[in-house]
């Protein structure tokens, strides 16, 4: 389907200096308890417990989340360039809103609950019929006042391989009026890239041997759909957007480094 995108990324795109393996042993464990306290408290705590959950998550492997740009208001469109899994931990770390994910996401241990927690909207990319409705769910939240974070390019990239951002998403800050906001999702190693037919836990052993990772998450300056948007059109100003290595605004370090 042409909104099922492929990467041409895959084992060969990692870093050459290879993982170190004794960090492995204490952050794994640490990890574990994260995800046992989250697995109780995000189901009846919800919004609050899984912002605790995702900032517990990337702590525990020594991941280092910086925020740079200006705050998206309540009721945006986030979108963003999509390299791992991490990135829904990263956008769960620092904000309320809802995710639009793919099915698979609702079946990870603990991952899946807490975007589930989040509110978060699964697309089933194998029912190409279903887009609309998750068009028209989007911009129901987005018309509700509720942010909501999307990763247009369909599939993770290794970050020095990108894919464009497809427009179907955009449809839904059309008809709401919304505001669109391009992130930039940047990391300081490609250990983290989530490509290929790997499976999550061999990403996740990967990122935990890793000594040290940082990544920054960088909004730029809202995109308002005018009358007569296209989506197209929009698309391609929120990629370009995102190309973007720096925006003004605030900077707050979250200082997750475990």
């Amino acid at each position: 389907m042409i909104w099922q995108p492929t990467s041409g990324c895959g084992p060969h795109c990692y870093a050459e200096d290879g993982p170190r393996v004794r960090y492995a042993l204490w952050r794994l464990p640490l990890l574990i308890g994260v995800l046992a306290v989250a697995a109780l408290t995000v189901p009846v705590l919800r919004g609050a417990a899984v912002r605790l959950a995702a900032r517990g998550v990337l702590a525990s492997l020594g991941v280092r989340l910086q925020v740079r740009g200006p705050a998206p208001r309540a009721g945006s469109l986030l979108v963003a360039n999509h390299v791992s899994w991490l990135d829904v931990v990263a956008l769960l770390a620092i904000g309320r809103m809802r995710l639009v994910a793919k099915h698979d996401v609702r079946g990870w241990p603990v991952i899946g609950a807490m975007a589930a927690g989040a509110g978060a909207i699964f697309l089933d990319r194998s029912r190409p019929k279903t887009l609309p409705t998750t068009v028209a769910e989007v911009s129901a939240a987005l018309r509700d006042g509720r942010s909501v974070a999307v990763f247009p390019e369909g599939t993770t990239f290794c970050g020095a391989d990108r894919g464009r951002f497809r427009p179907a998403v955009f449809q839904a800050a059309v008809d709401a009026r919304a505001p669109v906001v391009p992130v930039a999702i940047r990391y300081d190693s490609t250990a983290v890239a989530f490509v290929g037919a790997e499976t999550l836990w061999s990403s996740v052993l990967r990122v935990a041997r890793t000594r040290s990772l940082a990544m920054t998450v960088i909004t730029a300056p809202a995109l308002h759909p005018a009358d007569g948007a296209v989506r197209g059109a929009l698309a391609r100003a929120a990629q370009s957007s995102v190309g973007l290595r720096s925006a003004p605004g605030r900077v707050a370090d979250l200082g997750l480094a475990a």
